[in-house]
């Protein structure tokens, strides 16, 4: 139980610091976002969807979450390895920028991605077959319209273990996951996660948390 309370609260500090590095790197680029990007004319379609800085967000259990990005022409060399997108995130635009590389696991998990446009140096991450559609523009790589990767690679589904289903996990990635009714390693147990259990130690941890943060901030107050 203690063991369990110390990840959970590890975890819930590395869900703030990620919140704080996708705040900064929506405002980290001068410059508001331009009217006729891809992730303005896409954050438009969104309901409840409104612009930060460079980013479109959407609201997400009482937290923001980015689902468009828009770097372009911001003269980035390299991105914050703190940076972490979720599967919410549908659009990118990294282009006319001088960028050298872009870590592949940057896009793990990116489930929700359907358009990305990259410096003309850098391939589709995945490659071009993970995607419906790849052009060439002035300055920009378009890579557009995500396919399943369980569907669109023949052998992925067949390197789940028994009792498991093959699951998109972003562009070029796949996962296994457990089918209904099994768990635990390679899906070898029955049964059902204690969902009550894992919630009522994750609520308590939140709230502790939460005081934590909030007395500390206050003593901040006084001092100044």
């Amino acid at each position: 139980m203690a063991a369990m309370l110390i990840c959970l609260y590890f975890l819930l500090i590395g869900v703030l610091q990620r919140a704080r590095a996708q705040e900064q790197i929506c405002l980290s680029c001068p410059g508001e976002l331009r009217n006729s990007s891809e992730v303005s004319h896409r954050c438009t379609l969104i309901p409840g969807a409104r612009i930060v800085g460079r980013c479109c967000v959407t609201q997400h259990a009482e937290s923001d979450v980015i689902i468009g990005l828009d770097l372009w022409n911001c003269s980035i060399s390299h991105l914050d390895p703190n940076v972490h997108l979720t599967a919410a995130a549908v659009v990118i635009d990294f282009s006319q920028n001088p960028l050298q590389e872009l870590s592949t696991g940057f896009f793990l998990g990116l489930t929700g991605l359907q358009y990305v446009a990259l410096p003309l140096n850098i391939s589709c991450p995945g490659g071009e077959d993970v995607w419906e559609s790849v052009r060439t523009t002035t300055g920009a790589q378009i890579c557009e319209g995500q396919r399943d990767g369980c569907n669109n690679t023949g052998g992925a589904a067949l390197l789940c273990p028994e009792n498991s289903l093959c699951a998109p996990d972003g562009p070029g990635y796949t996962q296994c996951v457990c089918a209904p009714g099994f768990l635990g390693y390679k899906c070898l147990r029955q049964g059902s996660f204690p969902i009550l259990m894992f919630s009522g130690i994750l609520a308590s941890v939140t709230v502790s948390l939460s005081v934590l943060l909030w007395c500390t901030q206050r003593r901040k107050v006084k001092d100044h």
